[in-house]
């Protein structure tokens, strides 16, 4: 027996109290769950995790009911984000509760019961992934996967005081998820810290042929490096929505953004004004596409509120949907500037905590208010990272998030890390950067560090090599040192570890003059990158500099 139970028992152990909260459609077999557990190595990447799956998204050996009884189907294969997370080690501990076809942001409209919060009972959870935020918040599961057409992600993320990541439409396949709105729907993934979320996400992300949605990021997709993020807030005007507990958080969270780096009002009216089209215009025609017909002919079990809303779409004429595809296309331009002008774009994540009972009385106009903040975001094609803030003055959770580009997922992830001290997470490997080490001509303020800009490098870090090189000052132009490895004698040497687009890395090598080459390079943290070395043959006779610990401490000393 090799594997590591420590994760299920504790999620096993959790798993009544998420319960009782309304969290679970399908639970899994404990026994299974342990046995799945003990048939792992514990090398995979995620060896024993555990995950709740939104009941929207087919997991291999359980039903997908998309919260409606009759809908119920036992797929033949899991959808690739989940089967994914299996194949890397994750077990599943059952498919969770949702607003009945992922048409809400409140975690009620289900005949399996709402979704309550962990925090307080009498509160909803959010919605429309609330089984999965709430396992995730009690510790059911580790991860939660959920999906995220408009903010049914985050929201439950925000009020269950959990992480929610949304990636780039197209970065995660959607084959195996029950559309909402196609083109527009996006899995999503729920857990307690974001290097867990951003983990799970990077094994999730892929392009799938099979899917029409899939998108594969360009080479060059936004990276970041260790230096300070430039981070939007929101004017005040555009703060309509936040009850007085969710302002007074606010204001707090405000207080700490400027740790990331300079903070900037932007004017977020575009993305507000494109947030509304999702339910009051036209869009709303594809929940009427995705489920309308099957609705309607299996009225036993529908959701009220939810079958109002998608009987509405019925009669949307095509010219207005033509209407809003244009009215979205000059919201998206008017959009772009803001985005050029910051890194990331920080806003208050859902702006109120209604009760189940304030939900009875006005099921669609707080759904309304509470996807104020989050209902632009694929439609403008932006990605974004919600995490905890602490607490209203009335103790539920509050939450922030912060938006980017379209694959901006890395740069999402880690101003959300750096906001709640975590560590920035790895760099994804869907990102298609390839790094270089250099330690001469090519470093920051060096003769030829334009060859690297030039072709969109970007600084990640300064560093060191391992202790396992001899340094050669060259008799090149403009002079360059050589770095070779050798089996004793060597030292740590200063260099800097840089990125750069991928499809312009082999341009890059290509200018590369004999004597140097582009090699495998290691550094003092065991890591190897290409990088600069040079041909043995080169340093016969070239003073040997390696006593100066690196090429700028040679010149410095040489003046």
């Amino acid at each position: 027996m090799t594997g590591d139970l420590s994760r299920v028992d504790a999620a096993l152990a959790a798993a009544d109290r998420a319960g009782s909260l309304g969290a679970w459609i399908t639970r899994a077999d404990a026994g299974a769950v342990r046995a799945a557990a003990r048939r792992l190595t514990g090398t995979e990447p995620i060896s024993g995790w555990t995950v709740a799956v939104k009941d929207n998204v087919d997991a291999e050996g359980y039903e997908t009911t998309a919260g409606h009884p009759a809908f119920a189907r036992r797929p033949a294969a899991g959808a690739p984000a989940v089967q994914a997370l299996v194949d890397a080690g994750a077990i599943i501990v059952g498919k969770t509760n949702l607003d009945q076809f992922a048409t809400g942001l409140v975690g009620t409209r289900s005949p399996f019961g709402p979704g309550r919060n962990p925090r307080s009972p009498e509160h909803v959870a959010g919605g429309s992934s609330s089984g999965s935020a709430i396992a995730v918040a009690v510790g059911a599961a580790d991860i939660g996967v959920g999906t995220d057409t408009a903010g049914s992600g985050r929201v439950p993320a925000a009020l269950c005081g959990v992480v929610g990541l949304k990636p780039t439409r197209g970065l995660v396949s959607t084959r195996g998820v029950v559309p909402a709105v196609a083109g527009l729907d996006c899995v999503s993934v729920l857990a307690r810290t974001v290097g867990e979320a951003a983990t799970a996400l990077d094994l999730m992300a892929g392009f799938d042929a099979h899917d029409p949605w899939s998108r594969a990021p360009g080479s060059g997709a936004p990276a970041v490096g260790p230096g300070p993020l430039r981070v939007g807030v929101p004017r005040t005007v555009d703060l309509a929505g936040l009850d007085a507990p969710a302002e007074r958080a606010w204001r707090a969270a405000l207080d700490s953004l400027d740790r990331l780096g300079p903070v900037a009002e932007v004017d977020l009216a575009p993305y507000l004004d494109a947030g509304a089209l999702l339910y009051q215009g036209a869009f709303v025609a594809a929940r009427w596409h995705a489920f309308g017909a099957f609705l309607t002919a299996h009225p036993d079990g529908a959701d009220p509120t939810v079958a109002g809303i998608v009987e509405s779409a019925r009669a949307l004429r095509a010219d207005a949907l033509v209407g809003d595809l244009q009215r979205l296309q000059a919201l998206r331009h008017a959009f772009a500037a803001t985005l050029d002008s910051v890194d990331v774009i920080a806003l208050p994540t859902v702006g109120t905590a209604p009760t189940l009972a304030e939900v009875a009385a006005d099921p669609v106009g707080v759904n309304t208010a509470m996807g104020r903040f989050t209902n632009g975001t694929n439609l403008l094609d932006l990605c974004a990272a919600a995490v905890p803030a602490g607490a209203r003055s009335d103790g539920l959770p509050f939450g922030i998030t912060f938006l980017g580009p379209a694959f901006a997922d890395a740069t999402v992830a880690t101003a959300a890390a750096r906001f709640v001290a975590e560590p920035d997470p790895a760099a994804p490997r869907w990102t298609r950067w390839a790094t270089v080490i250099v330690i001469g001509a090519h470093l920051t303020g060096q003769p030829l560090n334009h060859q690297l800009t030039e072709r969109g490098g970007r600084l990640l870090r300064a560093t060191r090599t391992a202790p396992v090189y001899a340094l050669y000052a060259l008799p090149t132009t403009p002079p360059k040192p050589g770095l070779v490895r050798v089996d004793q004698g060597g030292a740590a040497i200063a260099a800097e570890l840089w990125q750069m687009p991928l499809d312009r890395f082999g341009e890059f090598v290509l200018d590369v003059a004999a004597p140097l080459t582009i090699g495998t390079v290691e550094l003092a943290d065991g890591s190897t990158h290409p990088g600069f070395l040079c041909e043995a043959i080169a340093t016969a006779g070239a003073p040997d500099i390696t006593r100066y610990g690196g090429w700028l401490a040679y010149q410095e000393a040489r003046r």
